[in-house]
């Protein structure tokens, strides 16, 4: 049986786990795959780190020229993340002709493109289904299982660690502070969790799925992006009254050619299978116009579920054929130029929390700026002391409403005497047909 070797590209959490699946699950992979699989160099900054695998010391390089400059390397698999020198080391790699598995989903959606076009020039494979959702095979589930079809939406909880947190607010009744800092003792969030509460770690992948799912090429800038710090418990207590569960959504949607993608919270009805993903799991419904609706669902980060997408790219490239003459090396993201619609265009319903002085005469004067920009009410709680002159929390729920005239009425009624605070405004999805 010939022998492949591959050489790894970072071993911290994603690495390792690619490392153990490759150890313990060697006969399934050789069989599978027809290929004896040896990793032959691993590229690390610290060579004295402890991993917390038992790695031969003479694997371990810090020069990625060992690895560039072997012609026996046929596969170069890139588990560092980050921009550089993650995209130099790709890049010069494929010059050479060598094949690549990448779970780097920062660097795709922002600059994608270059990869792309170099794997096809160079006829090399190129492939990432751990960019996204862990373990999850969803990218290979858009390219190969659902080709027949027109995707109309897609609505996916792809970040675990923040969806970690949610769940502990909902379930646990802890804070937004509460439950990060019981992600990050559990490993969920990084010291700086930024990416994943800010929801730049959603808005990368989305951008990755809308390109592949659409046939287009993606700017991430154009994914409207918000986080999750600006979530309290009492926004979780009113979700539950409207029988409502609040997750961080990455949307995409084609509306009337034109495409719509936001990540933000956003409540969902407490029946919708949505609302009842918790702890770190991630699932993506893609609709399509011939398949209806599927759910791909299962965990969405860790060193195993990672690797194992990492490891099935790796015996994907194997079976394609690595001495192939005609290698399929990417996805086409380029087979139509879809416009973009802005976040001002989407329509919505709407939960706007505020607090104001409980007077005769403040719902009236809300709910008549409301109704001069074409919004109606569907409900509204108003819950305080009831004592006239202090301040008490109103809450309404809008019908669907265009987001600009959300933030107009917004703005005006920021400027009531009796308003004194906006205190959150999460958007409600229904999942119904525009």
């Amino acid at each position: 049986m010939e022998k492949v070797k591959i050489a790894l590209l970072g071993l911290g959490n994603v690495g390792r786990g690619v490392w153990m699946i490759l150890d313990s699950n060697k006969e399934e992979i050789v069989k599978r795959s027809g290929y004896d699989v040896e990793i032959s160099k691993i590229l690390v900054r610290d060579k004295d780190k402890e991993r917390g695998v038992d790695v031969p010391k003479e694997l371990i390089t810090t020069d990625f020229n060992e690895i560039l400059n072997d012609e026996s390397i046929k596969i170069v698999i890139e588990v560092m993340g980050g921009i550089e020198p993650a995209r130099d080391y790709m890049i010069k790699s494929m010059e050479k002709g060598k094949h690549i598995v990448t779970a780097n989903k920062m660097l795709l959606a922002t600059g994608g493109d270059e990869l792309f076009e170099m794997a096809d020039s160079k006829g090399v494979m190129f492939q990432y289904e751990a960019s996204v959702a862990g373990g999850i095979p969803i990218i290979q589930g858009i390219n190969e299982s659902l080709t027949a079809n027109k995707i109309k939406e897609m609505y996916g909880i792809i970040n675990g660690t923040t969806n970690y947190i949610l769940s502990k607010m909902e379930l646990e009744n802890l804070s937004f502070e509460e439950a990060l800092k019981g992600a990050t003792e559990k490993g969920y969030a990084e010291a700086d969790p930024t990416s994943d509460i800010e929801g730049f770690d959603a808005q990368y992948k989305l951008a990755i799925l809308s390109s592949l799912a659409f046939g287009t090429k993606i700017d991430v800038e154009n994914v409207y992006r918000e986080g999750i710090t600006h979530i309290q418990s009492i926004d979780m207590e009113y979700a539950k009254e409207f029988k409502m569960a609040v997750k961080l959504l990455a949307i995409v949607k084609d509306v009337n050619g034109k495409l719509e993608m936001r990540v933000h919270p956003t409540m969902i009805p407490r029946n919708h299978p949505l609302a009842n993903v918790y702890d770190s799991f991630n699932s993506v419904l893609v609709k399509g116009n011939a398949v209806g609706d599927l759910m791909f669902y299962g965990r969405g980060a860790g060193d195993l579920p990672t690797g194992s997408a990492v490891v099935s790219d790796m015996i994907n490239i194997l079976k394609l054929g690595i001495h192939s003459d005609n290698i399929q090396s990417v996805v086409k993201n380029n087979l139509w130029d879809k416009k973009i619609r802005s976040i001002e265009g989407v329509h919505s319903k709407y939960y706007i929390r505020t607090s104001v002085v409980d007077e005769p005469g403040v719902l009236r004067d809300i709910t008549g700026i409301l109704g001069d920009h074409d919004i109606s009410l569907r409900s509204v709680i108003q819950k305080g002391q009831n004592k006239k002159g202090e301040l008490v929390t109103l809450v309404l729920v809008t019908h669907r409403a265009k987001e600009i005239q959300i933030i107009d009425a917004i703005d005006e009624i920021y400027e009531l005497r009796t308003v004194k605070k906006i205190d959150n405004i999460i958007r409600i999805e229904e999942f119904e047909e525009e």
